[in-house]
């Protein structure tokens, strides 16, 4: 018999083996060998999927990547009330095209350890979050210079 595994934030996820049911003290309780690589096979599963991800998709390739709704919403170039919009229509279709493409993206960096993208990506989130500032440059007989900048 299947274990429906709704605790995974997903409602189509079955698994077939793998788990073990045993009763505990507060009731019926279940164990999952390997949550990890399960995580990793599921998000891998959705990112493939030729369909645009939902808002619960979203939330769990969010949790499995470790980050918040404000870095990911950096990292896909959106405002990060979109993200929250999107995880709380749990059924519903992302509507951002490009997003849903950057996440599935992102995923699989995060995922196959790919660090370059993924590290980039980060630092673009971080320079979103920066406040605008002004670069001061001047002429040398060797070229132009930034200001308090030695070379």
């Amino acid at each position: 018999m299947a274990y429906h595994y709704t605790e995974s934030g997903l409602d189509n996820v079955w698994l077939e083996n793998g788990y073990t049911i045993h009763e505990t003290p507060y009731g019926t309780g279940v164990s999952i060998q390997d949550t990890e690589g399960l995580h990793r096979v599921i998000g891998r599963w959705l990112v493939s999927l030729p369909k645009p991800l939902n808002g619960a998709e979203v939330r769990f390739l969010r949790l499995e990547m470790d980050t918040t709704q404000k870095n990911l919403a950096a990292f896909l170039g959106v405002e990060e009330q979109a993200v929250r919009r999107w995880e709380k229509a749990r059924s519903k279709p992302v509507s951002n095209g490009p997003a849903d493409r950057l996440l599935r993206a992102l995923y699989i960096e995060y995922v196959d350890r790919k660090s370059d993208v993924y590290q980039m990506i980060q630092r673009l989130a971080e320079l979103d979050q920066i406040e605008p500032t002004s670069g001061r440059f001047f002429e040398t007989d060797k070229g132009w210079r930034q200001e308090g900048c030695a070379a």
